[in-house]
C-alpha cells in the first residue's frame, strides 16, 4: 500500500485544529479538497479516522492512535530532507528568530550555555528564551521549542527525546545522622521530606525494586515550586527529596548530600525537546533541535 504525503499532512492538521475549516485555512485549500484528502486516506488505512455529525467532526481512538505516531514521523522525514538540502548548500546561514520555553533550574544550569553556543555559531538568528518551570501552551504563547523534563504528555505537540535523567533519593549526612538511614522504602513514610509542587502525586513516591512496583507515601511540611530550591533545603537537613541528576550530582559529588536506599529503582526522566507541529519544519528549529541533541547525548554533562 502507498501512501500519500499531502492525506498524511491534512490528516495531521485536522487532527491538530479540529475542523475542516480551519484546516482548509491553514493549508490554504477548499474545504472539499480536504474532506476528499480525509476520505482518501481512511480508505488507504481501511479504518473510520473521523466521526461525522451535523457537519462537526470528532477523532475515533484509531485516528488519535495513528496520529501519535505519524507526527514524529513525518518530522523525521522532513528533517532527512532538509539535512540532505544543508549537506548540499551549507553555506546559506540561518536567519529570523526562535522562542523557546524551558523548565527554570534545567535552563539556568546547563541549558543556557548550550543555547550560547549555538547562538554564537548563528549570528543571523534572534532568540528570547524563557526560563519557568510552568509547563507553557508553546502555539498560544508563540514558542517555536519547549523543554519538557519528563514524558510528553500532549499529544498535539511533536516530541524529540534529548536524553534520560536519573533520579536519586538524598538527603544530608547530619539529617541521617539525627533522624537515621531508611533501609527499606516502608521507612520513608516515618522521615521529613520535601515535596516538589509541580507533581500533582508529590506526597506518593514510587519506585521499582527487583522488578516490584513499591510505593510510599511521603509526608512533610515542605513543599516548593522548584529544584534548586528542593536540593538546598535537603542540604540544609530538612528531610530527604527525590531529584533529577541534574540537579543534585555536584552535592552528591562533594559529600553534601548522601544517597539513600540506592537498590530503589528510582524513575529515569526523559529529557524532551517539544514544538508545535508544523511542516515542513523551519531549518533554523531543525538545526536547534540537532544540536540540543548532540550537546545532550550521553546524558548530559551532569553524568
Amino acid at each position: 500500500m502507498r501512501y500519500n504525503l499531502d492525506e498524511i499532512e491534512t490528516f495531521l492538521t485536522v487532527m491538530e485544529l479540529g475542523t475542516v475549516t480551519s484546516a482548509a485555512a491553514r493549508l490554504n485549500l477548499s474545504k472539499s479538497v480536504i474532506s476528499k484528502r480525509i476520505s482518501d486516506f481512511e480508505g488507504r488505512v481501511g479504518a473510520a479516522l473521523f466521526r461525522r455529525n451535523a457537519g462537526r467532526i470528532t477523532p475515533t481512538e484509531a485516528a488519535t492512535r495513528l496520529a501519535e505516531r505519524l507526527r514524529p514521523a513525518l518530522s523525521e522525514l522532513v528533517a532527512a530532507a532538509e539535512s540532505a538540502a544543508r549537506g548540499m548548500d551549507g553555506s546559506t546561514p540561518l536567519s529570523g528568530s526562535l522562542a523557546i520555553a524551558a523548565p527554570m533550574s534545567f535552563g539556568t544550569l546547563y541549558l543556557a550555555p548550550i543555547l550560547a553556543r549555538f547562538a554564537k555559531a548563528h549570528p543571523g538568528l534572534d532568540f528570547r528564551i524563557d526560563f519557568d518551570d510552568r509547563v507553557r501552551d508553546l502555539p498560544r504563547e508563540g514558542f517555536d521549542l519547549g523543554i519538557r523534563i519528563g514524558e510528553a504528555r500532549d499529544g498535539a505537540l511533536m516530541a524529540r527525546k534529548l536524553c534520560d535523567d536519573r533520579q536519586f533519593i538524598v538527603a544530608s549526612p547530619d539529617y541521617l545522622a539525627r533522624s537515621g538511614t531508611p533501609a527499606t522504602a516502608a521507612d520513608l513514610a516515618q522521615h521529613q521530606t520535601i515535596g516538589y509542587t509541580h507533581v500533582s502525586d508529590a506526597r506518593l513516591w514510587q519506585f521499582r525494586q527487583g522488578g516490584r512496583a513499591v510505593s510510599s507515601w511521603a509526608g512533610g511540611r515542605l513543599a516548593l515550586n522548584n529544584g534548586e530550591a528542593i536540593c538546598e533545603m535537603a542540604i540544609a537537613g530538612l528531610g530527604l527529596a527525590v531529584l533529577p541528576g541534574f540537579i543534585v550530582s555536584p552535592a552528591l559529588a562533594d559529600g553534601r548530600l548522601q544517597q539513600v536506599l540506592p537498590d530503589l529503582e528510582t524513575r529515569a526522566l526523559p529529557i524532551m525537546a517539544v514544538w508545535p507541529p508544523v511542516t515542513p519544519i523551519p531549518t533554523k528549529l531543525r538545526a536547534l533541535i540537532d544540536h540540543l541533541a548532540a550537546e545532550l547525548a550521553g546524558g548530559g554533562l551532569w553524568q
